[in-house]
């Protein structure tokens, strides 16, 4: 299981040398993958490809760029230039992101969200792959549509996936899943089984399951879980997690955190790793002073130091 770090999901601000530095600095201490959240602020997508020139051999991802304000076919040229960019280490995560953003902030229907991704994908992976595309749909439509960037290899797409729905799309369409605000007995039990049987009704490869997880070494629990419930509760409230905390049987994200002393967080790698977990996606919990610090060092010490193949060489290689 590779180990990776999240920036972005909590709303944190940080300068873009802060980003540079911050990357520099996971990569020393053996982190193997960076994931970037794209809400209101940096574009993932471009502030990983400048990470990526600037920190060699880190796993670069997007977790995730949202598709509804962005063409396909644009998205997709934005990916394979971010590959060729970065020595083809970049893997893109897409997702519907929510009612609430897509309906009611930026006026665009939400409706037949389901319908949106099919069709999105349908557009998106051929051309992440190089190939031409002649698609026209209900909702998106790309004619004669081909993109060729040089240098770029085929870009590992994998999508915000938690619902029934919208697994079997990431098994069947893309390489695999991005998940967040889910506890590990619903890893084990729904996220996993369903995007694996997808995967391999569909002829694909065994899938990507990215586990997002609020995480920090502590020994002060109780005050770190408050931390986090306070500074997550947006996430406990919006329908698609909020799905995800009820099926694990929790009141809010802090009950699917991962917080304690080194024996707890391992315990809790080693459980998801058992559940199907390929890539572990650490959104660290700055909950007090030097918390930050030794959590990234811990899951430095923790994440294999010659992981065998890059997010994207998985992918390409099956």
């Amino acid at each position: 299981m590779r180990i990776g770090v999240m920036i972005g999901a909590d709303g944190t601000r940080q300068t873009f040398d802060d980003l540079v530095k911050g990357a520099r600095r996971a990569r020393k201490l053996g982190i193997n993958d960076l994931w970037l959240a794209n809400i209101f602020s940096f574009d993932a997508v471009n502030a990983l490809t400048v990470i990526g020139r600037a920190v060699p051999e880190l796993g670069l991802g997007t977790a995730v760029t949202p598709t509804y304000p962005r063409h396909p076919t644009a998205l997709a040229q934005q990916a394979l230039t971010a590959a060729a960019a970065t020595d083809n280490r970049f893997v893109l995560g897409i997702g519907l992101s929510h009612k609430v953003v897509i309906e009611d902030m930026l006026g665009m229907s939400y409706d037949r969200p389901a319908r949106h991704m099919r069709e999105y994908l349908a557009i998106l992976g051929p051309l992440l792959r190089g190939e031409p595309v002649s698609i026209t749909g209900e909702q998106l439509t790309a004619r004669g549509v081909q993109i060729d960037v040089p240098g770029a290899r085929p870009v590992p797409l994998v999508i915000g996936g938690l619902g029934p729905v919208m697994l079997r799309l990431a098994g069947e369409m893309a390489d695999g899943t991005n998940t967040w605000m889910v506890g590990p007995r619903t890893m084990a039990d729904h996220i996993v089984p369903r995007l694996t049987t997808a995967a391999e009704s569909a002829g694909r490869p065994s899938p990507c399951v990215v586990g997002g997880f609020p995480i920090v070494l502590t020994n002060n629990v109780d005050a770190a879980r408050e931390h986090i419930a306070q500074s997550l509760t947006i996430y406990g409230q919006l329908p698609s997690y909020r799905a995800m905390l009820d099926r694990e049987g929790v009141a809010g994200p802090a009950d699917v955190a991962i917080v304690g002393d080194e024996k707890v967080l391992r315990k809790a790698l080693r459980q998801l790793k058992a559940a199907g977990v390929t890539h572990f996606n650490a959104a660290i919990a700055d909950t007090e002073k030097g918390a930050y610090k030794r959590t990234l060092e811990f899951l430095g010490d923790f994440a294999p130091k010659r992981p065998a193949k890059t997010t994207a060489e998985r992918v390409r290689s099956g």
